[in-house]
């Protein structure tokens, strides 16, 4: 079940828990890749709730994804099984925070139309790397009708917490994305006549340096199914 659409007003982050001695790196590579990796909080070794997220970080996400050695191991929808005390969790900011001030506006969202779960692609954008940290930049995609582009520039713009404007406007190629019907992760979403694909950096840029980078453990959301926070959405608004 994705979250898109899911707790109006209440903000939403994507999760990645590695051991301590990775940690350190995780905390640079989000610092040097803010735009995709835009940090809400930060728990301590084991702690399996936050300060933004009373629940718990083990069981309270639709679903996960277990990575050993950058490899997805395991989808579970739940990992009290697997969790490791040595655990650093960092909730990262979510595209899907500023999705109710844009339908507000009236800007149209395909994936909520359809019911179906955001597009989302690898880009030939290599992130800054952060020690043994590399991969690329991961982009969510919605098509927006062309005399409304300039809105949802404006209005995500005022959430630079939860990623803000958008990257990328128009041709994937651009980003070296080949293929819109084919996502790296989610569902596919058509682009009518009419309208203009727009990028977003995304919060599964960590989970791309995962996979690339192969440290021994990582979990993370399964993507699109995210943490619903205790924050409000308002909370990360700028004027």
């Amino acid at each position: 079940m994705t979250t898109s659409g899911y707790c109006a007003g209440y903000a939403q982050a994507n999760l990645i828990a590695v051991p301590r001695d990775l940690a350190y790196e995780v905390l640079l590579f989000t610092q040097r890749n803010a735009k995709a990796c835009p940090v809400l909080d930060v728990t301590e070794p084991g702690d399996t709730r936050a300060s933004i997220f009373a629940g718990d970080l083990r069981t309270d996400l639709p679903a996960y994804r277990v990575y050993a050695n950058g490899v997805l191991v395991a989808e579970p929808d739940d990992v009290r099984d697997v969790w490791r005390r040595d655990l650093v969790s960092f909730l990262i900011g979510c595209s899907f925070t500023f999705e109710v001030p844009m339908l507000r506006a009236g800007i149209p969202l395909r994936h909520l139309e359809t019911g179906g779960n955001v597009a989302m692609y690898r880009t030939d954008r290599r992130c800054r790397p952060a020690g043994r940290l590399r991969g690329p930049l991961v982009v969510s995609m919605r098509p927006i009708p062309a005399d409304r582009v300039a809105d949802a520039v404006r209005i995500s713009s005022r959430y630079p917490a939860v990623h803000g404007a958008p990257v990328h406007v128009g041709d994937p190629a651009a980003l070296g994305i080949a293929d819109l019907d084919r996502p790296d992760f989610g569902e596919p979403v058509e682009v009518r006549a009419g309208e203009i694909p727009v990028f977003w950096a995304c919060g599964v840029t960590p989970q791309a340096a995962i996979m690339a980078s192969a440290p021994e453990f990582a979990i993370s959301h399964a993507p699109g199914h995210m943490a619903i926070t205790d924050a409000r959405d308002t909370d990360y608004q700028v004027p």
